[in-house]
């Protein structure tokens, strides 16, 4: 029954088809979106037109586009696995590793780690100024040494970063030509773990504040009608958190979600008043949303966000490409076609 659809959709998609991709951030767990963006580089008829990233995703689209510019989808998937392995490498001397406990019952989570828990704690009471005053980031020199910043800003595909202004509270979309390696670590800027990102004379924190990712530049700035959502953190828990930890953590996903909810909500609204015999409704009432996410990724905690060992770190790449696959096979005849992800479904109760 799988190769039957495999087969129909290969001969249904044998067109380009172009498409947009919306990455969410979440550290290591962006290993996740790894895996998907290996899986659909493999799909020649799939043409990335502009990808917007937040965090993680950001890092994703960013190494993605610069290898693509490079040379083509084979360099683009060479590329993303470099930059995870080196970020893998660059974590081997990181404080925050697995107990003993949890390596021997094959549990990713930080949570009893000892040095976690330290962390954890600290961040109630110092702040990274305190804790951090040089301001270091590893993935500086990371970025530095995988992206040719003047070629991605050449690049054909299009990028848009999101960050958070802290004096303002609202978001920032960077483009190809503005990207540097300090607007991506602004991107992913925590402000309990780093001193916020200073750009052009202005102070940055995650972009997932404001944007997880930002779907607008993608609707108004690309020519494709489609837009593949990479979800890594999950809407839904079945279980109600009840450990300090579980509860922030909940919090956090509650808080990444809400502005993209939000978003795709407006998108739903505007596709069902807007005016396609203009060209501003035109945009909103032809837009296509697909979405490619995980039930497994909802089992991972807070923690394991910061757990960049090169097991886990394949791990969820492995997941993400059968997450990749289940989506191809089950919405790929979509693509192209119509919406596979309910946006009006959002709509319900509001």
């Amino acid at each position: 029954m799988g190769d039957a659809k495999s087969e129909a959709r290969k001969k249904l998609n044998r067109d380009i088809c172009s498409v947009d991709l919306a990455l969410q951030g979440g550290g290591s767990h962006g290993a996740f979106t790894w895996g998907v963006l290996d899986r659909l580089l493999e799909e020649p008829w799939l043409k990335i037109d502009g990808i917007s990233g937040t965090s993680a995703g950001a890092m994703n689209a960013a190494v993605l586009i610069d290898g693509h510019a490079r040379g083509g989808a084979e360099e683009a998937r060479a590329a993303l696995e470099a930059y995870w392995r080196q970020v893998s490498q660059a974590a081997l001397l990181s404080p925050f590793q697995r107990t003993p406990l949890d390596v021997m019952l094959g549990r990713w989570t930080l949570d009893t780690s000892p040095m976690f828990i330290a962390m954890d704690l600290m961040s109630r009471v110092f702040s990274p100024y305190d804790l951090n005053p040089g301001g270091a980031n590893p993935l500086h020199e990371i970025l530095t040494r995988n992206i040719d910043f003047e070629r991605l800003a050449r690049a054909p595909i299009k990028l848009f970063v999101t960050a958070t202004n802290v004096h303002t509270g609202r978001g920032r979309v960077f483009r190809n030509a503005d990207i540097t390696p300090e607007v991506l670590l602004a991107s992913a800027c925590l402000p309990t773990l780093f001193q916020a990102v200073e750009i052009d004379g202005q102070s940055y924190w995650d972009g997932g504040y404001s944007g997880n990712p930002t779907i607008t530049p993608l609707v108004r700035e690309c020519t494709s009608k489609d837009t593949i959502l990479v979800q890594i953190n999950p809407i839904e828990r079945s279980e109600i958190p009840q450990s300090a930890r579980d509860i922030l953590n909940r919090l956090n996903e509650v808080s990444f979600n809400a502005v993209l909810m939000k978003e795709l909500r407006m998108i739903a609204m505007l596709r069902q008043v807007a005016d396609p015999g203009n060209s501003e409704g035109a945009l909103w009432a032809g837009m296509r949303i697909h979405r490619i996410a995980s039930e497994a990724m909802a089992t991972l905690g807070y923690s394991s966000k910061l757990n960049a060992e090169w097991g886990f770190l394949c791990m969820l790449r492995d997941e993400g490409r059968r997450s990749a696959e289940s989506f191809l096979e089950k919405d790929g005849m979509n693509v192209g076609r119509q919406s596979s992800f309910d946006l009006d479904a959002l709509l319900e109760g509001v």
